[in-house]
């Protein structure tokens, strides 16, 4: 009974234990196991798809977490796990889907899937449910033995995505090498014919793609290979507005981005959609920046928008809301029209779109003249408006302009509406600005008339022409015109030494300007000093003292003196109380003289001359050296001398000159200094200073020295260029004794020359007549007074050639026959003989001198030196024939030569005297009796003759031929 108490509550206790484990177990859910159903890949985009359903399902939905599992080759090879949460209905299939980063051609996949509840319905579920059975993923496709392939072809990326190539090939190929465009790639074997090529970060290259090309090293070398187009990233829109104009249309416009569109349509160009979220309305835009929404009438003010980018890759959005009251663009204003009022003004008018009465535009108007804004206004608009332009200039084209905005709430202004008008001429109303250059020529006066043309708003117009009126102060009735036709602005007057008013007018269409008045005075005025004065840069600062206190102005002229332009002047009006100015001026030059001269301008309109002043901006060195020459030179000492050249042409104001001399010895004496040239040469140095010395005597030289020399002009900016050295040569010391003596020697004879050149005919007359006969020859009876006078062409002076005795005379005379002929045969055939001392008794011979010239005949025949007639027979007799200068030598040697073996020089025979006498006698008979001339004779050439060949031919006018007969021991 006791053990029965005992055993009762100890089986009720482990019954209750049971119960309460069952009742714990029945409580937590059941795990459930999915059930895959499919499973099935789109190759082009490398996905999985897979589908399945969880059984025995107690809710009609439940939020579950399914856990997902990817093998690659084999089941152990897990690569992909993911966790999938979802609400799962009954009888409803769960999709889900997976990108393969290999190509589904190259590897076969295995894909499992386990659950695990996770919703507030149910008991919470402590672990998973059991695992699906593994399904296949096999979309590998086989390979022949001798083949390569390779995935995916043509494959489309965005510019920086990762990408994995699958390279396939069969049983006989090996060792494949693959290049992306040119630049090899290297990959990773899978197995042992399936290798795998990363890529990385891609990059655009082109629109058309990125080439791969593979070949193997083994096997069949065939090339194979894919393109990849790798497009640019999609951007979203920017700047996106939306506007209306007329409150029918909304204008939306948008920055697309950079264009993602590839070639062979493998990507188009991205889409653009508008959606408009309070209208749940989508519109797809034509155009890649821009659609026009229509605005339905009396449908909201408020728009939001959303702007959607779209191309095969991705997506980009943009928001953009507004009110359609704030994005007014109104149109450009209509109708506008100018209307001219004289020569000021011009009233412009104009129309707007309307917006209803109550709405209010506000419209800008502006005036602008040769590119410049000169006004600007603002007009509030509901209809039209009109505006008044004031104080234009006249004769003036201007540009019109009005615009358009909301005047409640500003958005954008709208686009401007122009119009272009012209006022109207009107006389000049400005007097010109005139001044005066005024010379003395030939007693007169040159006048020369400047002015300046005057200013767009003075002139009121197109000037046409400048009058001048000048008019005598004593003769004031008398007046002269002259007119300068437009755009001359100078011209010349030739005025007499009286005083003038010249009054000067500037001509329009419409009128002329107020004249302008200048007094020329009879007072020639004074002379002032010149001054100096220091620009700086490209000012001159001017200052002078005042005259007199009843100015009504002054005058400041100016020019620029340069060799390379011509004088300029140029001008410049200043008040009656000042006494300074600065002058400046965009042409003033470094280096150019420029010269002031200040007048003052009295009440009367009479211009006096106050101060002078000239200047440089700034002093150059000297651009040129003077020529310099040497007037004179001793043995110790030469000068030099340079002319005096316009200095106003120099680039500055000359302080003096350097003198510079090299020679062997480079002795420098006091005031010379030794110097050292740039270029290392060393020589004296003199410096002259002040610029009015322009000689220079350079003394303690050495005579017949080489001495070169130098001379610059120096400024305050330096010396003037570099030049070569002139070479000089000091003198003998001796040449001036020389010189004093040549000289007047020289003097001399060249007084005698002219002398003798004045008394040419005289000294004609006396030395050499046109008749050369001794006894009309002055200077030969000088001759013959004073010496002896048988040189003179005496007979007997003649010494014989040869000797012939023709006849021995009884007597002591021989008998020359005067006239008839000489027969032959009385001549004795003997030779001749070469008389000497021991004949010079014996009996007497004769010799002719015949002058054959005086028979023309033979002379014409050209036989100088030959006897005519007989003498042609008797060849032996014919020596004699011999000029009278050769016979002394004859006679010397004792020779005797017959006329064929004489040279032919030696056969002439030139005689002076044409002297002739019929007979020959002794030598008392030719001292005593002068010659008779025969009657006729002229100057013949002359023969010698023996006595016994000289025929005296008779001519047809029967003269005889001059004979000479040589009588016994004449010498």
């Amino acid at each position: 009974m006791a053990f029965s108490v005992v055993l009762h509550p100890a089986f009720l206790l482990a019954v209750l234990s049971m119960r309460a484990s069952r009742s714990e177990v029945l409580e937590e859910p059941l795990p459930l196991t999915p059930e895959i159903h499919k499973v099935s890949f789109q190759l082009k985009l490398q996905e999985v798809n897979l589908e399945w359903t969880v059984p025995a399902l107690t809710h009609e939905e439940l939020n579950m977490i399914f856990q997902i599992e990817i093998s690659r080759l084999n089941i152990s090879n897990i690569i992909w796990v993911e966790n999938y949460s979802t609400t799962v209905k009954r009888e409803e299939a769960v999709r889900w889907n997976w990108t393969s980063d290999i190509p589904l051609e190259c590897v076969t996949h295995f894909i499992r899937i386990r659950a695990l509840v996770d919703d507030t319905k149910s008991l919470p579920q402590s672990s998973w449910g059991n695992w699906s059975s593994w399904k296949e993923v096999n979309a590998k496709v086989s390979v022949e033995p001798d083949k390569s392939l390779i995935f995916p072809k043509d494959k489309v990326l965005e510019e920086g995505s990762n990408v994995t190539i699958c390279l396939m090939y069969g049983q006989n190929v090996y060792n494949v090498s693959c290049k992306l465009q040119d630049e090899p790639i290297h990959g990773e074997q899978l197995d042992s014919h399936v290798s795998l090529l990363k890529l990385n970060n891609v990059v655009f290259l082109s629109d058309t793609g990125t080439n791969i090309n593979c070949q193997a090293t083994k096997g069949p070398k065939r090339i194979f290979g894919s393109v990849l187009f790798v497009s640019k990233v999609l951007e979203e829109p920017k700047n996106v507005s939306c506007e209306t104009r007329d409150f029918k249309t909304l204008d939306c416009s948008w920055e697309p981005g950079v264009d993602t569109t590839l070639a062979w349509r493998k990507q188009r160009f991205q889409n653009y959609t508008l959606c408009e979220s309070f209208s749940k309305r989508c519109e797809v835009s034509n155009y890649r920046n821009s659609y026009t929404w229509q605005i339905t009438e009396g449908s909201q003010e408020m728009y939001n928008f959303t702007l959607t980018a779209e191309n095969q890759l991705r997506k980009r959005s943009v928001n953009i809301n507004f009110n359609l009251t704030h994005r007014v663009h109104p149109k450009a204003p209509q109708g506008v029209t100018l209307k001219i009022i004289g020569a000021t003004k011009a009233n412009m008018t104009w129309k707007v779109h309307s917006h209803g009465n109550n709405y209010t535009l506000l419209c800008q108007v502006k005036l602008q003249y040769g590119g410049e804004v000169i006004h600007e206004h603002n007009v509030s608009v509901h209809m039209s408006a009109n505006y008044l332009f004031s104080d234009l200039d006249p004769d003036t084209k201007y540009k019109a302009f009005v615009r358009c905005a909301s005047a409640n709430h500003f958005w954008k202004w709208s686009d401007w509406t122009q119009k272009e008008f012209s006022t109207p001429e009107t006389a000049p109303s400005q007097a010109l600005d005139v001044w005066r250059q005024v010379w003395s020529e030939n007693g007169r006066r040159i006048v020369t008339l400047f002015w300046k043309p005057l200013l767009k708003s003075q002139a009121n117009g197109k000037i046409i022409s400048y009058n001048i009126v000048v008019e005598n102060e004593a003769k004031p009735t008398e007046s002269e015109h002259y007119s300068v036709w437009a755009p001359a602005l100078s011209t010349n007057l030739s005025l007499d030494l009286q005083p003038y008013k010249i009054r000067i007018t500037a001509n329009n269409s419409m009128g002329a300007s107020p004249e302008s008045l200048m007094v020329l005075s009879n007072d020639s005025g004074h002379e002032v000093k010149e001054k100096t004065i220091k620009g700086i840069k490209d000012a001159f600062n001017i200052s002078w003292e005042p005259v007199s206190g009843d100015t009504m102005g002054y005058v400041v002229d100016w020019c620029a003196h340069s060799q390379d332009q011509r004088c300029d002047l140029q001008w410049k009006n200043l008040g009656p109380n000042t006494t300074s100015t600065t002058i400046t001026s965009d042409d003033f030059k470094p280096g150019v003289r420029y010269n002031f001269r200040i007048f003052e301008r009295s009440v009367e309109h009479k211009a006096r001359l106050v101060e002078k002043q000239r200047g440089y901006t700034q002093e150059l060195a000297p651009l040129v050296n003077p020529k310099v020459e040497i007037p004179s030179s001793t043995p110790n000492s030469f000068v030099l001398r340079w002319s005096d050249y316009d200095s106003d042409f120099q680039a500055g104001f000359i302080k003096g000159y350097l003198v510079y001399v090299k020679s062997k010895e480079m002795q420098c004496n006091q005031p010379w200094e030794r110097t050292l040239l740039p270029d290392h040469s060393v020589l004296c140095k003199y410096d002259i200073n002040g610029s009015e010395t322009k000689t220079l005597t350079v003394e303690n030289l050495q005579p017949e020295s080489l001495y070169e020399f130098f001379v610059t002009p120096y400024t305050s900016a330096g010396p003037g260029p570099n030049e070569t050295f002139t070479k000089v040569t000091t003198p003998d010391a001796r040449s001036h004794m020389l010189l004093q003596i040549i000289l007047p020697m020289t003097l001399c004879v060249l007084l005698s020359i002219i002398v003798c050149y004045w008394k040419s005919q005289w000294v004609k007359e006396k030395c050499y007549p046109d008749i050369p006969n001794p006894y009309k020859s002055s200077i030969l009876s000088l001759i013959k007074s004073k010496k002896n006078p048988h040189l003179i062409m005496n007979v007997k002076d003649c010494i014989p050639d040869v000797l012939e005795v023709i006849n021995k005379a009884e007597g002591s005379k021989t008998q020359c026959v005067g006239s008839g002929k000489l027969h032959i045969e009385d001549v004795p055939t003997k030779p001749p003989i070469v008389p000497t001392e021991k004949d010079s008794s014996g009996p007497v011979s004769c010799i002719f001198f015949e002058n054959f010239t005086y028979d023309q005949s033979a002379f014409d025949s050209g036989s100088h030196g030959l006897i005519p007639g007989p003498l042609k027979d008797t060849a032996h007799q014919l020596g004699l024939l011999a000029p009278p200068n050769k016979f002394q030598n004859v006679l010397k040697s004792d020779y005797m030569k017959p006329l064929v073996e004489s040279p032919t020089e030696e056969t002439s025979l030139i005689y002076v005297s044409q002297l002739a006498s019929p007979m020959c006698g002794d030598k008392d008979t030719l001292a005593t009796e002068p010659p008779v001339p025969v009657h006729g004779s002229e100057y013949k050439r002359q023969m010698v003759v023996p006595g016994s060949l000289a025929s005296p031919s008779l001519k047809e006018d029967n003269s005889l031929t001059s004979t000479v007969l040589l009588g016994q021991g004449e010498q």
